[in-house]
């Protein structure tokens, strides 16, 4: 069995776009107090482009004592608030201002202690959650493995309570595995709002929204593909 391998500068220093996809199949691993290590596999994110995009918190190139961490190098950690209780994790990358969000991980170990950590910031007698339901948004996620406030702008690179490893089981993401679609609550964005820069495993549990339109579409492609080579051969 193959090692894990902690991914290094080199890794998050890409453009927006691309690291967004690169991050699909990635294992996100937070080491608590105690030692214990959770792990998730990434599967969905959003890339947000910096000045030029109007749904990003640096549109417009706007610098604040809150977004600072998406002019910082590559691999930078940027959490933010939202609705005033809950957080959000970015990784920022090449680019001024731009950032992934990391929507939704697969939870690979350590689920247990995943779910207590959702379990108390939920209300008593609320029903037991499923596995697939334990990091499948940005919030839960951030909630399930501990990600607090205080690790924005540390670097994802180097720090030794979160870091990024490959998945020893599966080097690759092949592309036809990956959805392109608009994200998610950016509606007011005009044009923004459509534009595909969200990254999903195609039809994959734990991703927060499945755009089934975009994967028919992708499955006719595929279909038509298929059929266009057979008549080749």
């Amino acid at each position: 069995m193959k090692e894990s391998v902690r991914l290094t500068y080199s890794f998050f220093n890409q453009p927006c776009v691309d690291l967004a996809k690169a991050f699909l199949g990635k294992v996100l691993v937070r080491k608590l107090s105690d030692g214990t290590e959770l792990r998730g596999r990434v599967v969905e994110t959003e890339a947000y482009l910096g000045g030029e995009d109007k749904a990003s918190h640096s549109a417009g190139g706007k610098r604040t004592e809150r977004n600072a961490a998406m002019f910082m190098k590559p691999g930078t950690i940027y959490v933010y608030p939202i609705y005033g209780i809950y957080l959000c994790m970015n990784v920022s990358s090449q680019g001024e201002g731009a950032a992934v969000l990391l929507r939704s991980l697969e939870p690979l170990s350590g689920q247990d202690v995943m779910r207590g950590m959702r379990a108390a910031k939920r209300k008593a007698g609320a029903k037991i959650l499923k596995e697939k339901e334990l990091c499948n948004g940005p919030s839960k996620l951030c909630q399930a493995l501990d990600i607090q406030r205080s690790f924005d702008r540390r670097d994802l690179a180097t720090d030794t309570e979160v870091w990024l490893e490959g998945d020893p089981e599966r080097e690759t993401v092949n592309a036809g595995e990956v959805v392109s679609a608009p994200r998610i609550g950016v509606e007011s964005h005009g044009e923004w709002a459509t534009k595909p820069l969200r990254f999903y495993l195609k039809g994959h549990p734990c991703v927060s929204v499945l755009n089934r339109d975009v994967e028919r579409q992708m499955q006719s492609s595929a279909d038509l593909h298929n059929t266009e080579m057979e008549r080749t051969v």
